[in-house]
């Protein structure tokens, strides 16, 4: 009964807080597309990115009051909201944003999310997505790109627009490599070689470090681990969490993986491709190890 009170509690919240936000976001957007001065126009982006910090704030603190959820976060100390971060991070549950708000908001700048194209049509997230110029990215399958090997690429094409929109101001770009959340069938269908996740996706991690240039400061590589098993988004909603480990390493950003070409250049591919199994390779060692 305390978690169903808990449930409509923060879920009625949250909701509030979503239509209270999204309104003045939608009216400012719409204001941005028709007024085109660069100006107003980076004015407007900030009043938007400030609408959803503090509807995000509102949420982390909902959260903390009403649940008694344990937010465990080992990260560095030097964070800064001067700089730009790419963030890759491995993803299992619906909770992971909510975890990611934990950690990062007000002590990062405000995060862009590399989002599924579908995921426009979810109601009132999908304006507030669109009106914070998250990415959209649009994956094809191998089946498809065999049919139709014109497409093969435009999901990176995509990533290099949106990056270009992000060049004037500091940004988190946020990226989860293995592009669906974690399920044991996604997994043995992969063959994936490592025991807790998905195989990683390379180019989209490449393309965002040689879009933005030198603006691109560090690394965040993220891992999220659910002691209790992978949380479903209204056990959030009810409480019924115990525990979420967050853990953070700020890695430098190579000289090579800003110059390379990933898209024609075999050498470089191959050579990042490597670079981030490693990375993942480790990941799931770590999170082998926070099983026991």
């Amino acid at each position: 009964m305390k978690s169903l009170f808990t449930g409509l509690m923060t879920g009625t919240l949250m909701l509030s807080f979503t239509i209270l936000g999204i309104i003045p976001m939608m009216i400012i957007a719409l204001c941005k597309l028709v007024i085109p001065l660069s100006a107003f126009r980076r004015f407007c982006s900030l009043a938007v990115m400030w609408i959803a910090e503090t509807w995000a704030e509102a949420n982390k603190q909902m959260f903390n009051r009403l649940t008694s959820i344990h937010w465990h976060i080992t990260d560095p100390s030097q964070l800064s909201r001067n700089q730009s971060y790419l963030l890759v991070c491995n993803h299992q549950s619906w909770v992971d944003i909510p975890a990611l708000v934990q950690t990062f908001n007000r002590r990062l700048p405000f995060y862009k999310f590399f989002l599924k194209q579908q995921l426009i049509w979810v109601p009132l997230l999908g304006l507030a997505f669109w009106a914070l110029e998250f990415p959209f990215m649009k994956r094809y399958s191998q089946a498809t790109l065999k049919k139709k090997p014109h497409l093969r690429g435009k999901d990176l094409q995509a990533t290099q627009q949106a990056c270009e929109r992000y060049r004037d101001m500091p940004v988190t770009l946020i990226n989860f490599p293995e592009g669906t959340r974690f399920t044991p069938a996604k997994h043995a269908r992969q063959q994936s070689p490592y025991r807790h996740l998905l195989r990683p996706k390379a180019g989209g991690i490449a393309f965002v470090l040689q879009s933005m240039g030198n603006q691109i400061d560090h690394i965040l590589d993220v891992t999220i681990h659910y002691p209790d098993g992978k949380p479903t988004f209204l056990k959030l909603l009810c409480g019924q969490i115990r525990q979420v480990n967050i853990e953070v390493k700020q890695l430098p950003v190579e000289p090579a993986w800003r110059q390379g070409d990933y898209q024609n250049n075999e050498a470089y591919r191959q050579a990042f491709q490597q670079w981030v199994s490693e990375l993942w390779a480790r990941k799931d060692a770590r999170l082998e190890a926070l099983q026991h």
